[in-house]
């Protein structure tokens, strides 16, 4: 914001809070003494304050919002409905702010992404839930809009300051993961999956990224520690589609660098993780917790998770074939977007702000999902959208085997943007805006193409010394042409 608008708007806003509050207190005192009514103060003063510095303040902002409803914290209702507001003032104040910017662009990507809403809208149509549906579409419209505005200000051209911070919060999510699973025994994300996610998606490849990037024996040392403690959980919550997606992500950028050496240790680091992981997973049933069986070996509880009988894949062909049975039974125009089949008789009351399991079910694939949904004439546009980031994923591999520049900050985007396509195939939230991964990896993913390498990239980024990692500089490894 200018500073001419600063000197008229700053005035306004304490003027008009003190007028209400003044006659708040002096016609409604009722309201001073109300949990809701001050509950809903701090939230506005709190939103007024990310606004007021967008592009630092609004992302976080925005991520533990969503992140504080999907958890099983204190309060967590209250950002079942508040997420939803928080997404909405981002994606309007973000696009105002955009559109006012010096050089506002917008590709094929965004475009197809609009596309993409406009199928979800149509969708919502032959629903068995068509408010909820809608409901959907339009989180969907919002997401995608504050990703192609708003989230592109938060990272444009503020990689440094970016990276090295979201870094650092990963470090915290871990430790603290670490406590309440290790220590406290308290299932903070609720489903063992929902860590595993956590853990395959986002913090081992960011945290294998900094190890790679980072200066100085101290440094080192720590990067290494926390990154072996997010393998630990990751293998500790026995989700298989987080640890598929964490190993394809991490060994696809290994083999990019030509670092077949860190590759092998890095399987040694896997497996005795995986080893101490295991041992230290209950044996007695807690509710949302990991339990191993008795007498099972390492094999079994990571691959089968205790019931080799059924098959690798036992616990996804039973949604995989219902999804597969819907799609037949309604090919062109699908059931709904974000919604299954209303199969029985009697009226569902559906949530306010979320959708209750009545409405939707498991599919355990975010492809046939979406499929499912929006059907084959409107699943286009998702794949199409799929398919081009894929494509750019691929030659940002190509790009980093060819100049091994693993500090460009477009190498962590690529990490995790991997390993959540990959992820995606096993379990259903590519599409589901609700979810907080659903949220940062969007963000991330139209992000993604505005710090793309140049053919003949300048400098090699790397993480600033404010948060213990390293600072700009050259990789020798780059040829003097290719700089």
């Amino acid at each position: 914001m200018n500073s001419r608008f600063s000197k008229f708007i700053v005035p306004g806003v304490i003027l008009a809070v003190s007028l209400a509050a003044g006659g708040a207190a002096l016609y409604r005192p009722a309201y001073l003494g109300n949990a809701y009514y001050l509950g809903a103060l701090l939230f506005l003063q709190g939103l007024l304050a990310a606004i007021w510095k967008y592009e630092q303040r609004f992302f976080p902002v925005l991520v533990v919002a969503f992140l504080w409803a999907g958890m099983s914290v204190p309060f967590y209702t209250v950002w079942t409905a508040g997420r939803w507001a928080v997404l909405a003032v981002g994606a309007i104040v973000g696009f105002a702010l955009y559109i006012r910017s010096e050089h506002p662009r917008f590709s094929t990507f965004h475009l197809v992404a609009m596309f993409t809403v406009l199928a979800a809208l149509v969708s919502a149509g032959v629903s068995s839930f068509p408010i909820v549906s809608f409901m959907k579409a339009l989180s969907l419209l919002l997401l995608f809009l504050y990703a192609s505005t708003g989230a592109r200000l938060a990272l444009g051209g503020r990689e440094e300051k970016f990276f090295p911070r979201l870094l650092f919060l990963v470090e915290m999510v871990v430790y603290a993961s670490v406590v309440f699973y290790l220590v406290l025994r308290k299932p903070i994300y609720g489903n063992p999956n929902s860590l595993g996610a956590i853990m395959g998606v986002v913090a081992v490849p960011l945290l294998f990224w900094g190890v790679l990037t980072v200066e100085g024996k101290t440094r080192q040392r720590r990067a290494i520690f926390v990154l072996m403690l997010s393998i630990g959980l990751l293998f500790y919550s026995q989700a298989r589609a987080g640890i598929l997606a964490a190993l394809i992500s991490c060994c696809l950028t290994c083999v990019a660098l030509r670092r077949y050496r860190l590759l092998i240790q890095g399987t040694v680091a896997f497996v005795c993780m995986a080893a101490l992981s295991v041992a230290l997973i209950p044996s007695e049933p807690i509710a949302d917790m990991p339990v191993q069986r008795q007498d099972s070996s390492l094999a079994l509880t990571l691959l089968y998770k205790g019931h080799e009988e059924g098959g690798l894949l036992e616990s996804r062909l039973t949604p995989w074939d219902e999804t597969v049975s819907v799609i037949r039974r309604h090919p062109w125009f699908g059931s709904g977007f974000g919604t299954g089949l209303n199969n029985s008789e009697d009226d569902v009351a559906v949530g306010e702000y979320s959708t209750v399991s009545a409405a939707t079910r498991e599919h355990g694939n975010s492809y046939l999902a979406i499929l499912e949904g929006v059907g084959l004439l409107g699943v286009l546009p998702f794949m199409t959208l799929v398919v081009m980031l894929a494509l750019k994923l691929g030659g940002v591999f190509t790009w980093l085997r060819r100049s091994a520049n693993v500090g460009h900050y477009v190498t962590p985007v690529a990490m995790v943007l991997t390993a959540g396509l990959v992820h995606a195939g096993f379990e259903d939230w590519l599409f589901a805006v609700g979810y907080y991964l659903t949220v940062f990896f969007w963000v991330l993913a139209f992000s993604f193409l505005d710090i793309l390498p140049a053919a003949a990239p300048v400098a090699v980024y790397r993480p600033l010394t404010d948060f213990g990692f390293a600072t700009v500089g050259r990789n020798p490894n780059i040829a003097a042409s290719e700089r």
